[in-house]
């Protein structure tokens, strides 16, 4: 008797429709597996590999890897050209990709896709490629340097400094800033120019108080991912001084391949330096994003 009773007791649509609903999570949760330990193997093992050997000396825990990097001018020159030939390619691209992006929007539909897929292709041209096809441009002997030396445009140029470091590094940004920023470009509304322009606002008035405050969240998101891709290049610097340029990514290789001599727990302590000035951008980024959602 009892159990007629319990089975014709009605069963509560939410009920039902709660256990399909669990069941597609954990089927997205299960197909997302792969991807999760991919990240572990190869983000957070090596990182914490590299965390645990900063600190780790030859009599147990010690910072005086970190005490070695930061006392020393040599390290220091280093994180101070790799920074300052990321800012200046990143803000140069990031100028260039805004303006290249805005244009691209104004053009017709063909050509558009020509240059987009042309950006895709040129995006993939890095490392010792991109190297080896500036040193036949503009190196010492290249096309383009001495065709300018010849015209008188050219004296003091070369490649192999920083300057043409900041040259090589604003190239291999602009195909990742472009495709970043051309996406965003679409939260503007061409109507709100008109309506600007109806208001008596010019053309530097509407970028100034409608397109840029609008763009700002996309703007410094790219901007750190260009300084973030910037500060982590190895080979193509690596191929075009051939490991003479003073950087950090190039200290922590030559320090970890023992081409003067093997110290992979000060590459270690480099490498987390390297990490911790990027967490700081990133940091400074988020808080510079809640002052323009405000100021919003």
């Amino acid at each position: 008797m009892k159990t007629t009773l319990s089975s014709s007791l009605p069963v509560p649509a939410g009920a039902v429709a709660a256990r399909p609903s669990r069941l597609r999570h954990w089927r997205a949760a299960l197909l997302l597996a792969p991807l999760f330990v991919m990240l572990l193997l190869f983000c957070l093992v090596p990182m914490g590999w590299v965390v645990a050997h900063s600190i780790q000396g030859d009599e147990g825990l010690t910072l005086e890897h970190f005490k070695e990097v930061l006392g020393s001018p040599f390290y220091l020159k280093a994180f101070d050209n790799t920074l300052r030939i990321s800012l200046y390619s990143s803000v140069i691209g990031l100028l260039i990709t805004l303006a290249a992006a805005a244009s691209l929007r104004r053009v017709e539909s063909r050509l558009k896709n020509l240059v987009v897929a042309f950006i895709n292709m040129t995006s993939n041209l890095s490392g010792v490629p991109l190297a080896f096809a500036f040193i036949i441009i503009v190196g010492t002997n290249g096309a383009l340097t001495l065709l300018f030396r010849q015209w008188g445009w050219l004296d003091d140029f070369h490649l192999y400094s920083r300057s043409g470091l900041i040259l090589l590094y604003t190239y291999f940004q602009l195909p990742l800033g472009l495709l970043l920023l051309y996406p965003a470009l679409d939260a503007l509304d061409d109507h709100w120019q008109e309506a600007a322009a109806l208001l008596g606002a010019n053309h530097r008035a509407y970028w100034q108080h409608v397109g840029l405050p609008v763009l700002a969240p996309a703007l410094l998101g790219t901007f750190i991912l260009l300084l973030a891709n910037a500060m982590g290049a190895y080979a193509t610097a690596f191929a075009l001084t051939s490991g003479n340029f003073n950087l950090v990514t190039v200290r922590i290789a030559s320090l970890v391949s023992g081409n003067v001599y093997l110290e992979p727990n000060l590459a270690a302590a480099l490498s987390v330096l390297l990490v911790a000035l990027l967490a700081l951008v990133a940091a400074v980024n988020q808080w510079l994003l809640k002052r323009s959602y405000h100021a919003c």
